[in-house]
């Protein structure tokens, strides 16, 4: 039987925890017993969602586009958390739904700051900790834009395919050393960020149909499986890509439409 508190004693960090996915998984780390340290730049947001937790939570208020801010983060954390940071989630993410026609240098070096670099810089400030506490996860998020082709999503499924290639590299490069690196790759989930399209007539009926499940995702259908990584009854999985999306990104034969 698995323990109550799975991830009772452990540290971790969850970036972009103001809102959705991060919010949420900020919350079921809290409730598997690990003591977060939640990161974005909302400071409200955060400390909104920090009152919701139990297990005495570290606010960090950042905007993960600067060059430095990870470096900075990685410290606060650590030090926040009273030494270390066992689960790392990178979870905070830029995105834009574009033709490619309207991409511009501008905008691709936003989404690679903060979707590739943020996740890449916070790893290495972050692993010499892990290594001395004896391991650690990381997991970083995703997207089924990064394993389907999905219209619109040219520049910011290229940074999710950079994150999943990346994260097989570290497990094979930190694995030694006890730390798992994993990614979850969510499909279509029901946060703010879906707002707007879900006004779209038809689009909330598409996903339905290209979903086997037959409805969209939640955040803590992604939260849970966040959890799952962190904890022990993952212990023999690295280097794996998780795909919580209700089946879509093996199933679907064609992407289309206003999705």
């Amino acid at each position: 039987m698995a323990p109550a508190a799975p991830l009772q004693g452990r540290t971790a960090l969850v970036t972009g925890a103001s809102r959705g996915i991060g919010a949420a998984t900020a919350v079921a780390l809290d409730s598997a017993g690990a003591r977060v340290a939640l990161a974005a730049r909302d400071g409200g947001r955060l400390r909104a969602v920090a009152a919701e937790l139990s297990h005495d939570p570290v606010v960090l208020e950042v905007d993960l586009g600067e060059p430095a801010a990870p470096g900075r983060l990685a410290a606060a954390a650590s030090a926040g958390l009273g030494g270390g940071v066992d689960v790392l989630v990178n979870n905070a993410a830029f995105a834009q739904r574009l033709p490619i026609t309207a991409h511009s240098a501008e905008l691709i070096d936003q989404m690679n700051a903060v979707n590739v670099r943020a996740p890449l810089l916070l790893i290495a400030a972050l692993v010499p900790g892990m290594i001395e506490r004896g391991g650690g996860s990381i997991i970083s998020l995703s997207s089924v834009s990064g394993l389907i082709g999905t219209p619109m999503r040219s520049g910011y499924g290229a940074t999710k395919g950079a994150i999943d290639a990346a994260s097989r590299c570290l497990a094979r490069e930190l694995g030694e050393h006890g730390i798992r690196v994993n990614t979850v790759a969510p499909g279509v989930v029901d946060t703010e960020l879906w707002a707007r399209n879900k006004q779209i007539p038809g689009v909330i009926e598409q996903v339905n149909g290209q979903t086997p499940l037959g409805r969209w995702g939640t955040p803590q259908d992604i939260a849970d499986v966040i959890v799952f990584l962190a904890s022990d009854a993952a212990r023999f999985i690295t280097g794996e890509t998780l795909r919580p999306d209700g089946g879509m990104s093996t199933t679907l034969d064609l992407y289309s439409g206003n999705v």
